[in-house]
């Protein structure tokens, strides 16, 4: 939820405690639907932008 509000991997790192990077990324950066969707529509403006 933090990196669907916007929030960097470094602040979800620092905020959950791991000390190396890889863990967060590994097992928080999964694609959710609403970042599937919000990653759509970023698409769709930027082909409008054309």
């Amino acid at each position: 939820m933090l990196f669907e509000a916007g929030a960097s991997i470094k602040e979800v790192q620092a905020r959950l405690g791991h000390k190396d990077i890889q863990t967060t990324m590994n097992v928080y950066t999964h694609v959710s639907k609403t970042m599937s969707q919000k990653t759509a529509e970023n698409f769709l403006k930027f082909m409008e932008l054309e």
